[in-house]
């Protein structure tokens, strides 16, 4: 399996990529799959697991790091655009098209957490993608708005739009508008204000375990009244006939937005459960993402095969 690191255009901005190659591929052109990381992630962590994972089953894939954050361009830094990481995927989707090796009549989608539910709205806009499947599916703006589980109380989004109200008129003056701080400072803090679901967050993100320079800590300000507007599952319908898979560790706090999804598709759809995983296992152990791979694998070899 070999990497080169590649750059393609999203809507005037520069994105930053790693593409993934099969060592030994199949003759002819290759099925090719676009990979995209969770919220605050970048290329170097999951999404860049699960792009190796799949090249070595066969597939080219590119996992790229979204606009204004990671290596990519754009500013401000930090910034989560629900519009932009959408634009994203179809960006990445126009690159595989112009590469020798890939199969343009064989491109998938592979979202994970909050890329999950921007390549289901990339699918339903895009009809060069073919198959669709998201790990540990979560919607940010629905994440924020409700809490990961669901039940958050409404005034603590609305707390969060009057900061972002109140950053925009201080950049209008010129001042600093500051960012919103997305993790605590221990582990006992991430606890405290979300649960198990904080805690694994913060050791992914902000332990050895899975840590990068270049993962966010911050998001500007403007994400929270640019997420206020956005349903990355209206789209879910207009990926009729295409085939959507959604994996899910049955312990994730996350996984009504993923049922979400399912209840609104309209074509060939499938919910994996992951038995003793919770969301952010998905991301990095073993033994959950050797299942996952396995029938991602099972999954676009059949559809995107079927797609030729």
């Amino acid at each position: 399996m070999a990497r080169t690191t590649v750059r393609f255009d999203s809507a005037g901005i520069p994105i930053a990529a790693h593409l993934y190659t099969p060592d030994a591929p199949a003759p002819g052109r290759l099925p090719a799959l676009v990979v995209g990381h969770p919220g605050t992630g970048v290329k170097e962590q999951t999404s860049g697991t699960y792009a190796r994972r799949m090249a070595e089953r066969g597939f080219v894939t590119l996992a790229f790091d979204a606009a204004y954050q990671g290596e990519s361009g754009g500013l401000p830094r930090g910034l989560e655009d629900p519009a932009q990481r959408v634009e994203d995927f179809k960006a990445a989707v126009s690159y595989l098209t112009t590469r020798d090796e890939v199969d343009t009549d064989r491109i998938g989608l592979l979202g994970i957490c909050a890329s999950g539910s921007y390549s289901l709205a990339a699918t339903g806009g895009d009809h060069r993608v073919k198959a669709v499947a998201t790990v540990s599916t979560a919607e940010p703006a629905r994440q924020f708005r409700l809490g990961a589980d669901g039940t958050q109380d409404p005034a603590v989004f609305q707390s969060l739009l009057d900061a972002a109200a109140a950053a925009r008129s201080a950049a209008a003056r010129g001042e600093d508008p500051g960012a919103m701080t997305m993790f605590p400072q221990t582990a006992e803090q991430a606890r405290a204000l979300g649960g198990e679901h904080g805690v694994e967050g913060f050791e992914y993100y902000c332990t050895a375990r899975g840590e990068h320079e270049r993962s966010a800590k911050t998001l500007a300000w403007e994400s929270i009244d640019r997420m206020s507007l956005h349903d990355a599952f209206l789209a879910v319908p207009l990926i009729g006939p295409r085939p959507m898979l959604q994996i899910i560790g049955e312990r994730a706090v996350t996984a009504w937005m993923a049922v979400e999804a399912h209840q609104r598709a309209t074509g060939p759809k499938e919910i994996h459960w992951i038995k003793g995983a919770s969301h952010v296992d998905m991301y990095d152990k073993k033994e959950y993402v050797d299942l996952a791979v396995d029938k991602l694998t099972g999954f676009y070899t059949t559809h995107l095969a079927a797609a030729r």
